[in-house]
């Protein structure tokens, strides 16, 4: 009652009655009497028989009203269903034959019925926190559960909430690897749609799916998905996770001031690797980047190690004076700019010569408007160099440390030709570089000019993007707009 927020009158099984019959055919007759003889709940009754829990619980499960108008519940089951419940599935391998009734009853153990507990010792392999194991293994036994239908009528148990997602992992990996889409009875829903117990799904899939998205880990409620998912990850970007998972180690280290030498030392490294199972330092690399371990349990591990050699030094005390350190340091403007000797100073890109990262650049102070940050080779410098000006000019300078977007237009000269715009486009598309927008106009002499606006992250970047744009053919000629 307090567990579900019910009064008594909401508790359906206080009083209760099991019936245990040799047979599947009997469990069925027996239902028959019990509801010819009390009147059934709506809404009360529950089929372990024919859809037997993923644990391989089956019973049947229905609520009548007494004579008196007070419910109770009957369960009807097999002996066999019956050791199941109450012992246990290794329990019930366990027992060759049994004695019920004078009558000796072998017990087949057939190949399916190991497959839940194999799967949750996979579970157990994949996952390297033992409590993220516990609330797993907890999940899937004791959630509540919808049964919903292939197209050709198999049932498939889901826990409550599951998604189409989860649908097509439990048909076969591959299936969910490349889903597209889904029908559910027979109407194109998103794959994210909450399934109700009842519903026909449809998994439309394409050999040109890329695989599963992270996102997707947001929306599936079976453990099995989510390690399929994470599996997949693992394996199809195994050199991208190891990259990721230098950048977020890396970035902790900086977090709490300590460099990298400082604590990959093999004193260190050798607990934390054999704590999280970890075979070599790539491997623990790709767990951080694909997100089985973070790089916050994986520093803080190893910090164990070194105050164990550093008892005399305060940790926390140099962490927190590296911080304050840090606060110290010159803070920059939303743009990535710093004015020397001054902070919280409104900073402006010119329009007229578009800085990026990597330009050098120099600071103007405007008449009520902050300070104005140019190219040094802008058109306008020189007129802010003359003599009455002079004094307006302050030093600047790039935050080598900010990540920020900033938008600068290029010109393409081609000689015209058909599907230049789209060659163009595809090979822009290899960068990082996020196109804002493009126009184009062809002159006369069938020469192509194009004004293509990007939104990109430094000058290294942009020049990727133009050495990208000069491979095109026809192209001759890539210029940054001034």
């Amino acid at each position: 009652m307090k567990r579900d927020n019910k009064n008594l009158d909401q508790i359906y099984d206080l009083f209760a009655l099991r019936i245990l019959v040799h047979s599947i055919k009997d469990c069925y007759a027996a239902l028959g009497v019990v509801h010819e003889m009390y009147n059934p709940m709506p809404g009360r009754f529950k089929d372990y028989i024919a859809v037997p829990k993923p644990n391989m619980y089956q019973s049947i499960h229905t609520t009548l009203l007494g004579d008196k108008g007070t419910p109770f519940e009957v369960q009807i089951r097999t002996w066999d269903m019956h050791r199941i419940a109450e012992f246990g599935i290794a329990a019930h391998w366990a027992y060759k034959e049994a004695n019920y009734f004078g009558k000796k009853t072998s017990v087949k153990v057939e190949e399916d019925k190991l497959a839940w507990l194999r799967e949750t010792l996979e579970w157990q392999k994949e996952m390297q926190d033992p409590q993220e194991f516990l609330n797993t293994l907890k999940t899937e036994l004791f959630e509540d559960e919808v049964y919903v239908f292939t197209p050709k009528g198999a049932i498939k148990v889901l826990p409550r909430d599951a998604t189409p997602i989860d649908f097509a992992y439990t048909i076969h990996a591959e299936i969910g690897h490349h889903m597209t889409g889904c029908k559910i009875n027979s109407k194109m829903m998103p794959i994210i749609t909450p399934l109700k117990s009842g519903d026909i799904v449809e998994i439309i899939t394409s050999d040109n799916s890329k695989g599963p998205s992270r996102d997707w880990l947001k929306f599936v409620k079976s453990t099995s998905a989510k390690n399929k998912i994470l599996s997949w990850f693992k394996k199809a970007q195994k050199a991208e996770n190891i990259e990721r998972g230098k950048e977020l180690i890396e970035k902790e280290l900086k977090r709490i001031g300590f460099s990298h030498a400082d604590l990959f030392k093999p004193q260190y490294l050798e607990p934390m690797l054999d704590k999280y199972k970890y075979k070599t330092l790539e491997e623990m690399y790709a767990a951080v980047g694909f997100g089985a371990n973070s790089s916050v349990k994986v520093i803080a591990r190893m910090l164990q190690e070194y105050r164990k050699e550093h008892e005399e030094e305060n940790i926390e005390a140099k962490i927190e004076e590296l911080a304050k350190a840090r606060m110290r340091k010159p803070k920059p403007s939303n743009t990535g700019v710093i004015v020397k000797g001054i902070d919280n100073c409104l900073v402006k890109l010119s329009k007229c010569c578009n800085p990026l990262p990597g330009d050098e650049i120099v600071g103007y102070i405007t008449k009520g408007r902050g300070v104005s940050v140019h190219r040094k080779d802008c058109v306008n410098i020189g007129d802010l160099f003359s003599d009455s000006e002079e004094n307006r000019m302050i030093d600047v300078e790039w935050y080598k440390e900010h990540q920020s977007s900033y938008q600068v237009d290029i010109e393409v000269y081609s000689n015209d030709r058909s599907g230049l715009l789209m060659d163009i486009l595809k090979e822009i598309g290899t960068t990082k570089a996020k196109i804002l927008g493009v126009n184009t106009k062809t002159t006369k002499e069938r020469i192509a000019i194009m004004d293509i606006t990007l939104e990109i992250e430094n000058l290294e970047e942009l020049n990727k993007v133009q050495k990208a744009i000069r491979k095109v053919e026809s192209v001759y000629e890539v210029r940054r707009k001034k």
